[in-house]
């Protein structure tokens, strides 16, 4: 039986932030908690995102796009939004589900150019430090030994 935490990030598309923060999560924390992903209107997974993560080292290729409210009926420990509208748009968890809120901008947005590229790079680079930061500091809430 797996005693590990769970740890859900939410975005709107399920497309680019949330899938970055699952990678990184997954990749940094070694196996210290299991790491979902979802959003409020899924919307699949970007292939700038998969691109930008593969150049990174983080294979998210088979990685789908799903709905938040999928995982209401086995809540997570912790949720991270990485938007403000999915912050607004996140269903209710039950009161033991703690919710933080790390906003990024989207890179979505951003037409396949090179400063396209460029703004998925900058997030993907920004959500890498954020997590780490967040593993040095112990994970709070989720209180885990360093």
């Amino acid at each position: 039986m797996n005693l590990n935490p769970r740890v859900l990030f939410v975005c709107t598309g399920n497309a680019c932030r949330s899938q970055m923060a699952e990678g990184w999560l997954r990749h940094l924390a070694r196996g210290k908690v299991d790491v979902l992903s979802a959003g409020t209107r899924p919307a699949g997974v970007h292939p700038t995102t998969v691109r930008v993560m593969g150049e990174a080292g983080i294979d998210l290729s088979s990685h789908s796009s799903d709905a938040v409210d999928s995982h209401l009926t086995d809540p997570p420990d912790l949720v991270i939004t990485v938007c403000d509208e999915a912050a607004r748009d996140c269903p209710t968890f039950p009161a033991q589900t703690r919710i933080l809120h790390w906003p990024f901008p989207d890179p979505a947005g951003a037409a396949e150019s090179e400063e396209g590229l460029a703004g998925f790079v900058r997030v993907r680079d920004s959500i890498r430090d954020h997590v780490a930061a967040w593993i040095a500091d112990g994970m709070p809430p989720l209180s885990l030994e360093r």
